[in-house]
């Protein structure tokens, strides 16, 4: 028997042999059970497929009906979801919500539009080339973030379109012994639309327990002219209040740039990395026109910020007005925070209606 559960791969441990058990879910295989994938007689391909039969390809994707809520999967542990993609059309992508439940939990740890989830809220592709989150043309919504549970896993896709969605997707977990210092995945979505004057965005708070925030993507639509991104991100931990732990110096700082993005001259230059990046950039014409939009994502890979018992999240909307004063803004703002913390967690809360998620 190997000692190695087969969990935190690297190159540095690749080579080493497991008694993990790996598998995967996709609507070709429904349960993820051992040689019981491309057994489907029905299916979205089965038309195409007709002169072919069993195996060759009949069900790639699923229908979702409106307001209905598919079950993409359902695990039983112990095991850690390693891999998960997923697509479907670009219209439909804020009202297509993806939950994640661990181990019988009743409300979900994670509950996020699935564009948000994989940092193109703005539903028009943007490329994501990160460690967690790989976005590739034309629309494929990768994530790698390790996702370790004991009992049970259940994933599901809510449709809140007025249509039906195809939806394609496959789920790639494993079964092994996890660790007991491991901790559950959580993802929660949040909008100001607009930011309250001289108010701040949430981008989390009312999470109770021990755990790490792991990072955040932001869809950002500056409503003014000018350089919109001086605001701080704040961290209140373990009983802060008026004041916080951890203060950044600017947004693009925050994001591991500098000096508004601009390079070269009267350009945002959009990029992609492993751990950071702001990597989508919508305007009008000129630099400092209203209505621009952008993508922005932070991962705490290598630094995760360490809580023991409780947490909050904050970001300035701070730009300049005239005299070489601040400017409280008014952006519209939505954010996808993601951590990891024990559980049981505080309730989400309740996800707004498709009018308060709309792109417009």
């Amino acid at each position: 028997m190997s000692g190695f559960n087969g969990l935190n791969l690297g190159l540095g441990n690749l080579a080493r042999l497991s008694d993990a058990k790996t598998r995967s879910i996709s609507a070709e295989n429904y349960t993820g059970g051992k040689g019981q994938g491309a057994m489907a007689t029905e299916g979205t391909g089965a038309n195409c497929a007709r002169e072919l039969g069993v195996g060759w390809k009949v069900s790639p994707s699923v229908e979702i009906e409106p307001n209905a809520t598919f079950v993409m999967g359902e695990i039983e542990g112990p095991g850690a979801i390693q891999h998960i993609w997923m697509t479907s059309a670009p219209h439909q992508w804020r009202n297509l919500i993806l939950r994640f439940y661990w181990d019988g939990e009743e409300a979900p740890s994670v509950e996020v539009p699935m564009c948000d989830f994989f940092c193109n809220g703005w539903q028009e592709r943007a490329d994501v080339n990160s460690l967690p989150i790989a976005v590739n043309p034309a629309g494929g919504f990768n994530s790698y973030w390790q996702m370790p549970f004991r009992r049970s896993a259940r994933i599901t896709m809510e449709n809140r379109n007025p249509d039906k969605t195809v939806l394609y997707y496959q789920i790639d977990y494993t079964l092994t012994e996890v660790p007991d210092d491991a901790a559950y995945f959580h993802a929660q979505w949040r909008r100001s639309s607009p930011v309250a004057y001289k108010d701040v965005h949430t981008i989390l708070d009312g999470v109770r327990g021990k755990g790490h925030y792991v990072g955040v993507y932001l869809a950002w639509q500056v409503n003014n002219t000018g350089w919109w991104g001086e605001g701080e991100i704040k961290f209140y931990m373990d009983g802060d209040k008026e004041h916080p732990t951890i203060c950044g110096t600017g947004t693009e700082d925050y994001f591991g740039g500098a000096w508004n993005w601009e390079q070269p001259q009267g350009t945002y230059r959009t990029y992609s990395t492993a751990y950071l990046g702001m990597h989508q950039a919508i305007k009008p014409d000129g630099l400092y026109r209203s209505q621009q939009r952008f993508g922005m994502y932070r991962w705490h890979v290598m630094d995760p910020i360490r809580f023991d018992s409780d947490l909050r999240v904050t970001i300035q909307d701070l730009g300049w007005r005239s005299g070489g004063r601040y400017l409280p803004q008014q952006s519209d703002i939505a954010s996808t925070a993601f951590w990891y913390q024990s559980e049981p967690h505080a309730p989400h809360p309740t996800l707004p209606d498709n009018d308060a998620r709309e792109v417009i």
